[in-house]
């Protein structure tokens, strides 16, 4: 039994360009119709951006960039801070750099609109929407800084062995949960046995936890215990990995390895209704379908936040007209509003917000062992035959641009070299015709092709993609019928590998390539959807996760791109462009971000 066929993937979706309802990295996304692109997040695997619509079909907004977006701000192009390099592996995380300065708590009520998370659970969590309630209410040994670095978060402190496989954390001394319970290496240790645990079906658990020994071991049912978690003291744990990598600080602030409670989870089958956690905001009120209501945790061990409440409206309506109601305090702009958004005169003009793309790309996945993708020549054709530019332009507005590989623009190892699919509708044919399948073409005995998307019966198809199967149809001949199911069970039904085609989004979760190319592509790890396998593409995978060298691993990442463009798993579609928020003049320090992060404690209304 392989390691992949353990997990069953639980994951939620932000949306494709717009008003992304986020998931965490690594996070998966439904490619809805892109209307102002969110400057960065998308499920797959995802940041956080100020949702329009809860539906997954809601149009989102930016939520993007490394610098933060203060809402009494004039409406101004944010700068972007340069992706910074995940801490090395032969140095820990910065230690506490993450406490508030002198300012007064605030107090207020901070409302927005969201959709209902898939899951509260950390170890089950896999999409943005999800990670976005979870990363404030629960937290791990370390967390990703507004800079996308590695910092401490329950732990003060934090060692690596010489060899860069020993990891020791020292707990803080002020770290509890919720109810004043602190927190210890045994929590640590128990709540990574937990995630490793065959019948937990954690979502990620492989991807974020398997760098540590014994998790395999765990997953599989061949120990009781994680060998390579050891308590060393109340307040020490070691995590010993199995080999020296460079991002491994960087997985741990991902949800699967946060910190839950032990005696709650034994205690409480409904422990989820008020989870025990250890963020900076407590679960106040979940009403599925209406209203969460996220309450400023007092005792929080880096500080309280400014904000008393986070409201997040989950019966949907209509942002902008909530919004010019003063209804709402942010909110993602579509592409009918940003044209009169844009008008100096326009009164809303001084509270726009332009935010730098997400680390995401979007694809249409192909089962590569179902026909007629099991031959690469069909696949490739599929690519050549849409004009992405054109539909960039014409149909998005300019707002995304085409996916020329998986590595979105500015993320670490991100390359300009590949030899990517443009548009060639004769050279598609070529392939057409010189595939397995031309006689079956020829004599209308082409297998039948079903694109499944997520969404409701009768809801509207993106527009973008009924011109990608138009394109189809006029230059290859192909009829390609569309599906739409709703948007958890079509995740679970992609992990299950049950489509022939299938419309996603990745979103990273940390800024390593690893996190896109190896998650994505290797023959064993549970975000590989489309039954793809190169056993070269996994053993050059298997060699950039320990090479110490940056350089020559970047090299090994761009070289597996590069095959796997070649192989044609996907069909590419889009990276997101810039995107627009709408936020209150009244509410400061509401950071847009390009990957999940915890934000709202850093929230305040100055007036």
């Amino acid at each position: 039994m392989t390691r992949k066929t353990l997990s069953i993937l639980v994951m939620v979706a932000a949306l494709v360009a717009a008003i992304a309802v986020v998931a965490c990295g690594g996070s998966e996304t439904p490619a809805a119709e892109p209307a102002a692109p969110a400057a960065t997040a998308v499920p797959a695997a995802a940041a956080e951006a100020p949702t329009a619509a809860p539906p997954a079909q809601a149009a989102t907004a930016p939520e993007p960039t490394a610098a933060a977006v203060a809402a009494g701000a004039p409406a101004s192009v944010t700068t972007v801070a340069a992706m910074p390099a995940v801490t090395p592996a032969d140095s820990c995380a910065p230690s506490a750099d993450l406490t508030f300065d002198n300012r007064p708590t605030q107090g207020g009520t901070l409302v927005r609109l969201f959709a209902d998370p898939p899951t509260l659970d950390p170890h089950l969590a896999g999409d943005v929407t999800s990670s976005v309630i979870i990363n404030e209410v629960f937290g791990g040994l370390v967390t990703l800084s507004l800079d996308y670095q590695p910092v401490l978060d329950l732990a003060e402190s934090c060692s690596v062995s010489e060899d860069g496989m020993v990891y020791t954390f020292v707990l803080r001394e002020n770290a509890q949960f919720h109810d004043g319970r602190p927190v210890t290496a045994h929590d640590v240790k128990w709540s990574i046995e937990r995630a490793s645990d065959p019948e937990t079906l954690s979502a990620r658990v492989q991807d974020y936890l398997g760098d540590i020994v014994g998790v395999d071991d765990k997953l599989l049912g061949n120990a009781s215990e994680v060998r390579g978690a050891r308590v060393i003291d109340d307040r020490t744990i070691e995590l010993t990995i199995d080999a020296p990598k460079s991002y491994f600080l960087a997985k741990l602030t991902y949800p699967t390895a946060f910190v839950i409670d032990q005696e709650q989870v034994e205690n409480n089958e409904d422990w989820l209704d008020a989870p025990n956690g250890t963020g900076p905001f407590k679960l106040e009120t979940y009403e599925i379908g209406e209203l969460i209501v996220l309450e400023r945790n007092e005792n929080y061990h880096l500080g309280p936040a400014h904000i008393e409440s986070v409201q997040m409206i989950l019966s949907g309506g209509s942002a902008m007209i909530m919004y010019e109601n003063d209804e709402i305090h942010l909110t993602g702009v579509g592409l009918d509003d940003l044209p009169r958004l844009l008008e100096p005169s326009d009164p809303l003009n001084p509270q726009l917000h332009r935010s730098a793309q997400d680390f995401d790309v979007f694809y249409i996945g192909l089962n590569v062992a179902e026909p007629p993708f099991d031959d690469p020549k069909i696949r490739q054709a599929m690519n050549y035959a849409i004009d992405l530019q054109s539909i960039a332009d014409n149909v998005l507005d300019g707002r995304v641009s085409p996916a020329r590989g998986v590595i979105p623009p500015g993320f670490p190892s991100y390359t300009t070299s590949l030899r990517s699919y443009e548009y060639n509708p004769d050279l598609a044919r070529e392939l057409m015709q010189s595939s397995t399948y031309a006689s079956a073409l020829a004599s209308d005995d082409f297998p039948r092709i079903t694109l499944t998307i997520s969404g409701s019966f009768g809801a509207a198809i993106p527009t973008y993609l009924e011109v990608i199967l138009e394109q189809w149809r006029q230059e290859l001949g192909i009829e390609v019928d569309i599906q739409q199911t709703e948007w958890a069970t079509f995740l679970q039904d992609v992990e299950e590998e049950k489509y022939q085609m299938f419309s996603l989004g990745w979103i990273a979760d940390y800024p390593d390539p690893e996190n896109f190319l190896d998650l994505l592509f290797h023959s064993e790890h549970d975000a590989n959807h489309t039954n793809y396998s190169n056993p070269e593409v996994d053993r050059l995978l298997e060699e950039a996760r320990v090479e110490r060298d940056r350089e020559r691993r970047f090299q090994l990442y761009n070289q597996i791109e590069q095959m796997i463009l070649d192989d044609a798993p996907w069909v590419w579609t889009w990276f997101s462009g810039e995107g627009w928020a709408l936020i209150k003049p009244e509410v400061s320090d509401y950071f847009l971000t390009q990957m999940s992060i915890p934000k709202y404690r850093y929230v305040y209304f100055n007036q």
